[in-house]
């Protein structure tokens, strides 16, 4: 999503089928050495990339230990789909008074209590 490229569209760069693809994305299916390199090199990221906060930790369950780790609440908010569709739109509203009056309007709703 970030680079706007849909997942039909790299199970076809890589001869996979979008749901093949779905299916390493969300850890249903792992992914072998070589499928991620060449996903990388698709997307344009080094292959480090799939392996952000993976560090200083040792053993065969290493990368379990940083999943439970707290995401920061933007990264999360960015990465989630509404999120990136938000920001994506956000950032193409050129009239500066216009992204005002969104964010404006955005911390004003974030500040109503919910109605049941």
């Amino acid at each position: 999503m970030l680079i706007g490229m849909s997942q039909e569209r790299l199970g076809e760069l890589l001869g996979l089928t979008f749901q093949q693809v779905q299916k390493y994305e969300k850890g249903v299916n792992r992914i072998g050495a070589g499928r991620l390199f060449e996903v990388s090199r698709i997307l344009g990221v080094p292959v480090d990339y799939f392996y952000e906060g993976v560090n200083g930790q040792q053993g065969p369950h290493a990368h379990l230990a940083n999943s439970v780790q707290a995401t920061p609440p933007i990264l999360e908010f960015v990465s989630s789909g509404e999120g990136l569709q938000l920001s994506l739109a956000f950032m193409r509203i050129k009239d500066t008074r216009v992204r005002k009056r969104m964010l404006d309007l955005v911390k004003t709703l974030a500040e109503e209590p919910e109605k049941d």
